[in-house]
């Protein structure tokens, strides 16, 4: 069953911190219902084609490219450091993942910011 406590997402804070840091992104790091890892990007340079959306962790290799793939790849390898697994079998509808990533980029009442 997936699980985060805040402990891990104090432990995986600055490896997140240090990828948003590199791309001179703003964002925040939550829990979501003990079991999913949240980083909320606010605002930054890149362009996502939106203000208000969810990336997909595992499709966003076919919608993105340049320095926005580039970006998520090393913040989804950072949310993932630190015992990550993942042993679901979705045929057999067995779930087992250490916990769940979530990327929001802006929020339903705060648009992401686009700066340069």
């Amino acid at each position: 069953m997936a699980y985060v406590s805040q402990e891990k997402k104090k432990e995986l804070a600055p490896l997140i911190k240090a990828v948003l840091s590199k791309y001179a992104m703003k964002g925040s790091i939550a829990v979501d219902n003990h079991s999913s890892l949240v980083v909320n990007l606010k605002s930054g340079p890149l362009d996502f084609g939106s203000t208000n959306t969810h990336i997909n962790p595992y499709w966003y290799q076919e919608h993105y490219t340049g320095k926005v793939k580039e970006f998520l790849t090393e913040l989804i390898a950072a949310m993932k450091s630190g015992g990550w697994y993942n042993k679901s079998d979705i045929q057999t509808d067995y779930f087992n993942a250490a916990w769940y990533i979530d990327i929001n980029v802006g929020k339903w009442n705060k648009p992401y910011e686009v700066t340069k």
